[in-house]
């Protein structure tokens, strides 16, 4: 039965590693920044020695959640000490806990200086079979690689482990997930993330196994984790997007252009098609008028001819009865008539007149339109709301953007783009934002597209000692500005990961944006 069980537990196992390989390791990386070892060492004058660890998950850039557990041995002992090591970097840093709660195993923890990328809470519900990653320090992994105290002190990657969730079933004292990503000791404090790095819960206990490690895993919610945040005044990022691939986005955004082409074009030929009857008509109209007036001008035209001939004969038989005046006015009479009688005949409709009176009919009915192409005017106040259907999120707030731009490519005040092929550019790391971001802004449309690489801390050193070298994009129409903000902008360019974590689209509008 033993050995019945343990295949079945490895072939969970196996199932958890082949999912992760779905999710998308990049984002998974990203979330491991935001995980950190709490080393506990107690001191004994000069002598240091490691007590135990867990796991801990950055909530703000200088607070770290954990297990209540993981840090209660320092409310007993005052020789301990709590060491937060980041997964990367090259420092790690004290801290003390400023809230403690057992009673749904949390813990938060204060650090004594630096900063860190903090993790992203997601919103929505955790679905039944989903796939998930424990992320954290297992025990088993640090004595397979024989760590000692040393190691254990200096930043290392966490180690992640995927499985899927068991929903229904919950922990007595507060609220879980359950879930068989493979935990170990070591591994309490660390977040259980779904597939694009946000965090679903935190890991507490896991099932015990004939003396093993955990078979099952219980990570406290996000419910209980939000209460307990809050309790503490701690301000966290939360977001509720779906977990969508980057694939998935291009298909779905390729999908909606094929269609809007194919709306576009059926409705090119129905707007076609209807302007061919209205000038079938028009045409039809104007034939019949044409045909109408030739013929009721050259009845006219005979007429005169007819006065005129008689008008002509009127005259020769009064001169030829001596009345000489009556003669003359019956001759003038009777050259007029026949001036009148060929003019009426040669300004007759023509045929050729047809088109145009079927021109104007068509302006006039509105089947025929001057085509003008009426751009958007991005030029002032701008407000960008975030288009969801065509965005990637994961951490980022999908806030509305202000937007104050200017023709020659200033944002807000502050930031400035450069023009290119596709539009406007900006290539930008700021010190308090753990990413590079790639903005583009196409200011006859109002799409404004930001792309979001959540690099790695030396990708994000190099790009802000790149960012140094000018006066971090400020808007300028110097031209000699613009070329090493250019070179800036190329620089970054070419340490960036092979593809971005998020991809935000907004589309903008006209409105007020508030004082800064």
């Amino acid at each position: 039965m033993t050995s019945l069980f343990r295949r079945f537990a490895a072939l969970l196992l196996l199932l958890g590693f082949a999912a992760t390989a779905r999710a998308d390791q990049m984002d998974l990386t990203a979330a491991a920044r935001g995980v950190v070892r709490v080393a506990l060492v107690a001191t004994d004058g000069a002598e240091a020695y490691f007590v135990g660890h867990g796991s801990g998950l950055v909530v703000a850039p200088d607070k770290v959640l954990t297990n209540a557990h993981v840090v209660e041995m320092t409310r007993e002992e005052k020789n301990i000490v709590i060491g937060v090591v980041p997964s990367e970097g090259k420092k790690s840093y004290g801290g003390k806990v400023i809230a403690y709660s057992p009673g749904n195993d949390l813990a938060l923890i204060q650090l004594d200086q630096g900063r860190l990328p903090p993790a992203t809470f997601y919103a929505g519900a955790v679905a039944d079979g989903q796939h998930v990653t424990a992320i954290g320090y297992p025990g088993t992994v640090d004595r397979a690689q024989g760590l000692g105290l040393k190691d254990m002190v200096e930043p290392m990657q966490p180690v992640k482990t995927g499985g899927n969730v068991s929903s229904g079933r919950s922990g007595k004292a507060f609220d879980t997930i359950l879930h068989t990503a493979p935990l170990a000791s070591g591994n309490s404090g660390g977040p259980l993330v779904d597939d694009c790095g946000r965090v679903l819960g935190l890991n507490s206990f896991g099932s015990i196994s004939e003396g093993n490690d955990a078979e099952f895993g219980f990570a406290v919610s996000n419910r209980e984790i939000a209460s307990f945040l809050r309790q503490a005044g701690v301000s966290f990022s939360r977001t509720s997007a779906p977990c969508r691939s980057l694939a998935e986005i291009d298909e779905a955004e390729a999908r909606r252009i094929a269609q809007d082409a194919a709306s576009k074009d059926a409705s090119a030929r129905t707007a076609a098609a209807a302007q061919d009857a209205a000038l079938a008509k028009a045409r039809d109209a104007a034939e019949q008028d044409v045909i109408s007036a030739r013929e009721n001008i050259m009845a006219l035209a005979a007429v005169l001819l007819a006065l005129a001939v008689l008008a002509a004969g009127a005259s020769g038989l009064t001169y030829t009865q001596g009345k000489q005046k009556p003669s003359l006015w019956f001759g003038i009479g009777g050259g007029v008539l026949l001036i009148s009688a060929a003019l009426a005949f040669f300004l007759r409709p023509s045929f050729s007149s047809i088109e145009d009176r079927v021109a104007a009919a068509a302006v006039d009915s509105g089947a025929v339109t001057s085509t003008q192409t009426i751009g958007y005017a991005a030029a002032g106040d701008n407000i960008c709301r975030i288009d969801e259907a065509r965005s990637r999120i994961t951490v980022s707030e999908t806030t509305d953007v202000p937007l104050n731009w200017t023709d020659t490519g200033c944002a807000n005040g502050r930031r400035q783009y450069l023009k290119d092929d596709t539009g406007w550019i900006s290539v930008n790391s700021t010190p308090d934002d753990a990413a590079i971001a790639v903005t583009r802004f196409d200011p006859g449309t109002g799409a404004l597209k930001n792309e979001r690489y959540l690099a790695d801390a030396d990708t994000l050193e190099r790009a802000r000692a790149i960012r140094a070298t000018t006066d971090a994009g400020a808007c300028t129409t110097d031209t000699a500005a613009l070329a090493k903000l250019g070179r800036m902008q190329n620089d970054l360019r070419a340490i960036l990961p092979l593809q971005p974590n998020e991809r935000l689209v907004y589309q903008c509008g006209k409105g007020k944006v508030p004082e800064q």
